[in-house]
């Protein structure tokens, strides 16, 4: 409940208590803090309950944490029932897109700077374009 109080702002809070309430009364307020805490989670579980039963049995295994979408696609992807790992495994995005390209351009496999890991041979000179030669249109590109 209380993760994201470190133990700077712990002290502060403490301290701020003991000048307002004074170190006679503190106790007691803490104690009645703690019982309010104590009733809200009670009723917050009480009817979390109520809604479990009224749902039915088919939903027995519902979490109210579920509800948050973060939480329910971690759930269904660690579950795996359609063999998502599999598919992602063999799946390599950049070759497909290497692929893809060299398609497009009408290149033979494995010919694109790219499609070698990624890799671009510096070596190479680039083209010269004569003086009169304009550089290729790219549809995609503009």
């Amino acid at each position: 409940m209380f993760n994201d109080i470190g133990p700077l702002e712990l002290v502060t809070i403490v301290v701020v208590a003991v000048l307002v309430f004074g170190p006679d009364k503190l106790p007691k307020v803490v104690q009645d803090v703690a019982r309010t805490i104590r009733k809200i989670r009670d009723f917050s579980e009480s009817a979390k309950q109520d809604i479990r039963n009224e749902l039915g049995p088919e939903f027995k295994d519902f979490e109210f944490e579920d509800l948050n979408p973060r939480t329910f696609i971690r759930k269904q992807l660690e579950n795996d029932d359609l063999g998502l790992k599999e598919i992602r495994n063999g799946f390599d995005l950049k070759k497909e897109m290497a692929e893809l390209t060299d398609a497009v351009h009408g290149r033979d496999p494995g010919s694109s700077p790219g499609a070698a890991g990624g890799r671009v041979d510096l070596t190479k000179k680039p083209e010269v374009l004569g003086r009169d030669e304009r550089p290729p249109f790219d549809m995609d590109a503009t």
